[in-house]
């Protein structure tokens, strides 16, 4: 089954990675690689990604007046904001959440795993 592991940041998170130093932050990055390798190994691992900044975020709306409009916001107020993603073909959710403990930012309660609703076309949807 497909699950969706969402890291989210906040600005406790955000300002403790800030206080990082380079090589701090590099042996960071080198932790989630290799996660991400041994999930690519095991054949477990479909996508994962690390978004940028929230400020490059676009708010995509559409009427019949104005057609499509992106603008810069405003967004909701929110403090947590989604950071990356890892999406992961297990075996079982014990496994998803498994994984999804090895994230630092569990220790905030910024991770989510979400199953993958499985579109089917006709009658069965």
């Amino acid at each position: 089954m497909k699950y969706l592991i969402q890291i989210y940041s906040n600005p406790a998170s955000r300002a403790m990675w800030e206080s990082f130093s380079a090589e701090q932050q590099a042996e960071g990055y080198a932790y989630y690689q290799g996660i991400s390798d041994e999930l690519r190994s095991t054949g477990e691992l479909l996508a994962d990604e690390a978004l940028a900044d929230i400020s490059l975020a676009k708010r995509v709306t559409v009427s019949e007046d104005a057609g499509t409009v992106a603008s810069d916001g405003p967004f909701a107020e929110t403090k947590e904001l989604l950071a990356g993603f890892y999406l992961v073909d297990c075996e079982t959710e014990a496994r998803a959440i498994e994984i999804a403990g090895r994230f630092p930012e569990a220790e905030f309660g910024l991770i989510e795993v979400r199953p993958v609703l499985e579109m089917t076309s006709g009658a069965d949807v």
